[in-house]
């Protein structure tokens, strides 16, 4: 009945305390549980806690009954110049009014039997996310996407060297813009493009994943998950293409793990995000009114990530980690003037971890991730629809988390 209480308070605390601000993948989180954020944020072949259905559904059936739950503290710095515009004010700007997010996360997993189990997992996404005090877009400018995923996960191996499992993706997302009143008669329905609150969307997608041990010292992984159907953002209308439509992009990966030593565990992963699926992210500027069909926005490309990771046994107590991952652009040359609001440019990522073993049954564990400043430079970005010009965009991001464990 405790057990029972927990979870149900947890995943509580988890749905109303989660403010998403991650821009690293893209807008996906560079990991999904503490222990994967501190080797760079692999997972898909190596599960180690009840956060690796995020990664990999399959992976849940080898973690065993446990409860995971972590709070990431998450500080983006985002800023933009703009120079020789004719519509837009020139000058240097800071996104920075607010810095610092709390990110809370949550898994829990139970076997079923010795080849099955059930379990869900409670993780966010987010990055869409500034807060302009001055603006080239006026005063009091920004915007703000957060993104909750609840996936209740099942699990089985089909022999004693590969595992299956699925997620069903439940999403709950919001969002809310001010200060883009300059746009009013680029819109379809200026209504319903800036100063209107937070709104919400849900939504649905599935995740599917493998894992097979190739031998007693290394593991592959595959993973997959679908696009998830939102409902539209109604009071966002007028500035999302299709009338409010923000999809959840479709993605897919591959990973492997390596145990090197007795001690010395080696993974990487490559991620594909399919953000060209999504016509409010992928469309690009210039092009349609805002919020139709055709319309216009931030002109993100695909992400392909790579990410690296090694863990060490130090003792029966200890076990460090460090990581590295790299992803490729989202945001092209041409596309930043409206990515001044949404600047996920960062591409670079170090990760420490370590988890200490507090005993038999429980564990504390930390991630350290800092994203190297990555520059947008935007020769002659502004259209001439919108006063011509340069735009340039740049950040960085630091975060530090702890997570504790109940191995139950």
């Amino acid at each position: 009945m405790k057990l029972k209480k927990l979870v149900v308070t947890m995943f509580a605390a988890g749905v109303m305390t989660s403010t998403m601000a991650y821009a690293t993948d893209g807008y996906f989180s560079d990991g999904y549980g503490m222990k994967s954020k501190g080797m760079g944020g692999v997972g898909i072949a190596l599960p180690q806690d009840a956060l690796a259905a995020a990664n990999n559904p399959a992976g849940m059936v080898m973690v065993g009954d446990r409860v995971d739950v972590g709070l990431d503290l998450f500080t983006p710095s985002r800023s933009a110049e703009v120079t020789g515009a004719g519509g837009l004010r020139n000058g240097n700007f800071s996104g920075n009014s607010r810095s610092l997010f709390a990110i809370p996360e949550f898994g829990y997993n139970k076997m079923l039997d010795p080849n099955k189990s059930l379990g869900v997992s409670v993780y966010g996404n987010g990055g869409m996310n500034t807060s302009y005090a001055n603006s080239p877009f006026g005063p009091n400018a920004g915007i703000n996407l957060q993104q909750l995923f609840v996936a209740p996960t099942f699990a089985m191996k089909v022999n004693p060297t590969n595992s299956i499992g699925v997620s069903l993706n439940l999403v709950y997302q919001t969002f809310s813009a001010d200060g883009l009143q300059m746009f009013n008669t680029s819109s379809s329905n200026s209504a319903a493009l800036t100063n209107n609150g937070t709104d919400s969307s849900t939504g649905v997608g599935v995740r599917v994943g493998w894992t097979g041990e190739l031998s007693s010292k290394v593991t592959m992984g595959a993973t997959y998950a679908s696009k998830a159907k939102m409902s539209s953002f109604n009071k966002y209308a007028g500035l999302f293409a299709g009338q409010g439509n923000f999809d959840i992009p479709a993605n897919y990966g591959v990973g492997i793990a390596v145990k090197a030593t007795d001690a010395t565990t080696v993974s990487a992963d490559y991620k594909v995000i399919q953000y060209s699926g999504v016509p409010a992210v992928a469309n690009g500027v210039p092009g349609g009114a805002l919020g139709a069909n055709n319309g216009m926005g931030f002109g993100w490309q695909d992400v392909k990530v790579i990410k690296l990771g090694v863990s060490q046994v130090i003792n029966d107590a200890f076990t460090v980690r460090a990581g590295y991952s790299h992803n490729t652009q989202p945001i092209p040359t041409s596309q930043t003037m409206f990515n001044i609001l949404a600047p996920g440019v960062v591409q670079d990522h170090v990760t420490l971890g370590a988890t200490w073993n507090v005993s038999k049954t429980n564990e504390l564990s930390l991630a350290y991730m800092h994203a190297f400043q990555a520059n947008v430079n935007g020769v002659g970005a502004i259209p001439a629809g919108f006063g011509g010009g340069n735009a340039n965009i740049k950040m960085y991001q630091d975060s530090l988390g702890i997570a504790y464990s109940w191995k139950l």
